[in-house]
């Protein structure tokens, strides 16, 4: 065995490197254009491969933008268990929100839930890949908070973890005010101060997320 080919074959594998290499530039695209303008033609010529390459991997450009997106935003660490919700409702949010506060992702993001209205397929994968896993981590968090006593049982989690991501993904789409960490810990005190029962406050009939009011 020559000393080339021992460098290749203990290498990362040629359809791997395609693979990051089509990733890259479609993000640079996505960042750039957005997911519509995104031009799969110019996407295989930057990273150097066919666009039957591109489309043997990905059956749309939404589908090659959401796997862009994905490999990006997993690189946000996740949060420790630290004992206390607020600090770990601030610790899961942080991380996440300084990742997507560095570039224009709203426009990646508007326009894969373009697609999410549309197509209950893509959709569903999409729900996954970008709410589910930080749902979880939320929901965990909430429920330890509870186990402690630090919040009522009768919380509710799904509203709860809406209110905290809602209005992130309200500034992110809007562009109108900075994602940074003062933004976060108002969002964090509001829906905690929210929680916590007011002594004159009388509480109303509850009800679980799934039940109507």
């Amino acid at each position: 065995m020559t000393e080339a080919s021992t460098t290749v074959r203990r290498g990362r594998p040629r359809n791997e490197q395609a693979r990051e290499a089509i990733l890259d530039v479609a993000m640079e695209s996505l960042l750039a254009h957005g997911v519509a303008a995104m031009n799969m033609d110019a996407v295989a010529a930057a990273a150097g491969v066919s666009k039957a390459t591109i489309y043997r991997w990905w059956p749309s450009k939404e589908t090659l933008a959401m796997d862009a997106l994905y490999r990006t935003w997993e690189s946000a660490p996740i949060a420790p268990d630290t004992g206390s919700l607020r600090d770990d409702l601030r610790n899961l949010l942080w991380p996440w929100t300084e990742l997507i506060a560095r570039r224009p992702y709203g426009r990646v993001i508007a326009g894969l839930l373009g697609q999410v209205v549309t197509d209950p397929d893509f959709a569903l994968t999409y729900r996954a890949r970008f709410l589910d896993q930080r749902r979880d981590h939320g929901r965990m968090i909430l429920q330890q908070a509870i186990a402690r006593g630090e919040i009522p049982a009768r919380t509710r989690i799904e509203t709860v973890l809406d209110m905290l991501y809602g209005p992130v993904y309200h500034r992110l789409m809007h562009g109108h005010a900075p994602l940074d960490h003062i933004f976060i810990d108002g969002v964090v005190d509001i829906v905690l101060d929210g929680i916590h029962p007011r002594p004159d406050r009388q509480p109303r009939h509850e009800t679980t997320d799934s039940e109507t009011p």
